[in-house]
């Protein structure tokens, strides 16, 4: 059986490979700020996560690098059952930018017992990204938490409402798009979402008017009653 640092290190080199100046000009487009990224895409990280397995130690072990697409393969190696709180605690104090955050809530976090706990926990911090983090972990459990009652999301939309004036940029995007994708989880959720973002639209402070605003067009529109009317 091949060493976990040998594992790590054919990683490394697979990635490397598979990175080009291309995909680090990507990258900048969309304001993703890693230094020392190798300019690789989501696809060819997921393909290699696939043929790497799920492996918790691997996982850690391609975090512990501190490299940015190593960081993003280890949010798809690792094992949601596995990972403690504490771990989750620690990558999230590790998030530089917005993409290793998503990934991690979208990928991982969303599926461990700890989730909520987190979300409870990330968006009342004052570190851009452990807060984005937070909000992007909420807007993850939306789509992947199927057995959550509607009360735990209506305590995320008291965490939206709360924490709404925070004008970071990529902290209010993500307080936007978790209360657009919990207003899309079903019917009675729209309408409180839609309540949420009325009062938001009101607020004389910028930052949750336009939060508010721009959630509004979504969730009372076609595609926002598309989705509930299917989800119902």
């Amino acid at each position: 059986m091949k060493a976990l640092d040998d594992k790590v290190r054919d990683a490394l080199a697979w990635l490397e490979r598979h990175g080009s100046k291309k995909g680090r000009e990507g990258m900048a487009r969309y304001a993703i700020v890693a230094e020392g990224a190798f300019g690789v895409s989501m696809k060819d990280m997921q393909a290699l996560a696939k043929t790497l397995g799920r492996d918790q130690a691997l996982a850690e072990a391609l975090w512990a690098t501190g490299q940015y697409e190593a960081r993003m393969t280890a949010c798809f190696v690792a094992e949601p059952d596995k990972i403690t709180a504490a771990r989750m605690d620690a990558w999230c104090r590790d998030f530089d930018n917005w993409a290793i955050a998503d990934t991690a809530g979208f990928a991982l976090f969303d599926r461990t017992p700890h989730a909520w706990k987190k979300v409870a926990q990330w968006t009342r911090s004052r570190d851009e990204f452990v807060k984005r983090g937070g909000f992007a972990l909420l807007w993850g459990l939306t789509v992947h938490d199927k057995e959550a009652p509607d009360a735990r999301f209506l305590e995320g939309l008291e965490f939206i409402e709360r924490r709404a004036s925070d004008d970071r940029h990529w902290v209010k995007k993500a307080v936007n798009m978790a209360l657009r994708a919990t207003g899309k989880r079903n019917r009675a959720l729209n309408a409180a979402a839609i309540k949420v973002a009325k009062r938001l639209a009101a607020s004389e402070d910028p930052t949750p008017r336009w939060i508010g605003k721009d959630a509004l067009r979504e969730l009372e529109g076609y595609h926002a009653r598309k989705a509930v009317k299917e989800e119902s």
